[in-house]
């Protein structure tokens, strides 16, 4: 497995690399080849690692390690075949070297047979007296399988191993968030915090932890504390901001957002959410500033489209609303949300047929909620279309088959339709699922309320349950 590019002197990289400018032929010891190659390997740099290996097998050519890390090569592009026949021969030559059931692990992970990977690093665990990358890779592989307590245990492994190893803690505090087990991950982060005051990096996740149990207040005081330890970490003064909103403190929210764009370059995120705060504090021309800006920063931001949309249209301005719909469409087309924020604007244009088209949209990409449903089939019912409209209403009964207000609606549908019986099918089922809703039916069509017909089916109802 590839060292730390910063664990040996560099040395060797150098007069590498002077080597192959001259043409040259320079003696390396295995170990500096190693070193090479790992450095090569941790920046990306392949066909370096291959020729290094290449020179480093011809002045070594017994080197288990440098043949191993040509195994590596051969996982990481995926030429399995190849790397399986050499850890064949190799295990011959040591069938206690560790790293052969790493490199057999990788390969059956890169097959996504992660349980046969597992096997295989346990075994490899056995014989290490370096455990601690094991216990990494493990915790990746139970990942793999979904396995969030025993992917956790893995990390957690690393952790108590080094302190400092922060690519585990974020694995840990995603196992835990997975699990759903928000007080875990906040004794975990406390616990880890006794031992390590002025890591930031953990201030800044139990913050995430606390917020989202809704406990403000201590998440403020992660994010300070976070700060405190690194007073130019962008990402806890943006959290910090998302708090201080929840609280309604919008200028302090604001002031914590222009710091991240005071430490870094200006993001698009940040421009977002000042804008949120300043249309909060009904400041609307800076709130629009702010809006614009966000699209100006980073125009496939479909959400900086959505929330000038959202500005325009609660102003009331729906002709507006709609151009800035289309173009945060434009960015994510199968984003049921906009194709629902579509049709709502559409039908305030009383452009019905496009808001027709926009919901069937929302539906065939997912969002089946109920008030869907319901004004989808009450815009099929302003277009003439009242056999579209009843359908829409059949389909809807699908995902809620006990709701009165369908129910009530469908009624009504159904005699505007001249569909006697079926309406008396759907007036009884509603009246049987709640009379007391009969209002809805009432309001609705007042046409059909009074009527003998309808007062029939009340009286007999009425009759049945008694």
């Amino acid at each position: 497995m590839a060292l730390e590019s910063n664990e040996r002197p560099g040395k060797p990289v150098a007069k590498f690399e002077f080597m192959l400018k001259t043409d040259d032929v320079y003696f390396f010891d295995a170990e500096d080849f190693e070193d090479i190659i790992h450095h090569y390997l941790n920046n990306g740099r392949v066909a370096l690692a291959k020729k290094a290996i290449k020179i480093g097998l011809q002045q070594h050519p017994d080197s288990i390690e440098l043949k191993l890390l040509n195994v590596e090569v051969f996982v990481f592009e995926n030429n399995l075949d190849d790397a399986e026949q050499m850890l064949d021969k190799l295990q011959l030559l040591d069938a206690n070297n560790e790293e052969i059931y790493i490199q057999r692990a990788n390969i059956y992970s890169k097959k996504d047979n992660h349980t046969a990977a597992i096997n295989l690093l346990n075994k490899a665990l056995e014989l290490t007296d370096n455990p601690i990358d094991v216990y990494s890779i493990l915790g990746m592989e139970y990942l793999f399988l979904d396995d969030f307590k025993m992917a956790k245990d893995n990390f957690m492994k690393c952790v108590a191993f080094d302190q400092q190893d922060y690519s585990s803690l974020y694995n840990i505090i995603y196992c835990f968030e997975f699990l759903e087990d928000f007080d875990g991950a906040i004794y975990y982060l406390n616990e880890y915090l006794a031992k390590n005051p002025y890591c930031e990096v953990a201030w800044h996740q139990l913050g995430k932890q606390y917020y989202a149990k809704r406990m403000y207040a201590e998440a403020l005081t992660s994010y300070d504390f976070a700060i405190i330890s690194d007073d130019t970490f962008i990402g806890a003064y943006f959290e910090k901001g998302k708090v201080l909103e929840k609280m309604g403190k919008y200028k302090e929210a604001i002031e914590n957002y222009e710091t991240t764009i005071e430490i870094e370059d200006p993001t698009s995120h940040a421009y977002l959410r000042m804008g949120k705060c300043h249309e909060k504090l009904n400041n609307t021309d800076m709130a629009k500033y702010y809006y614009y800006q966000t699209v100006h920063e980073d125009p496939l931001l479909d959400k900086g489209w959505l929330a000038i949309t959202d500005f325009y249209y609660r102003k009331k301005n729906a002709e507006k609303a709609l151009y800035y719909i289309n173009k945060a469409l434009n960015i994510d087309g199968e984003n049921p949300h906009y194709w629902k924020k579509c049709a709502k604007i559409n039908t305030a244009l009383k452009n019905y047929h496009q808001a027709d088209y926009a919901y069937k949209q929302a539906v065939d990409l997912g969002n089946y909620e109920l008030d869907t449903w319901l004004k989808w089939a009450e815009i099929s019912h302003l277009n003439g279309d009242l056999p579209s409209a009843i359908q829409i209403l059949s389909q809807s009964r699908e995902f809620y088959p006990e709701n009165v207000k369908l129910q009530y609606k469908m009624a009504g549908f159904q005699l505007l339709n001249n569909d006697p019986i079926n309406a008396r099918i759907s007036l009884i089922d509603a009246l049987k699922n709640d009379i007391k809703k009969l209002f809805l039916f009432e309001e609705e069509f007042p046409q059909f309320a009074g009527t003998e017909w309808t007062k029939n089916i009340i009286a007999d109802i009425k009759k049945a349950s008694r």
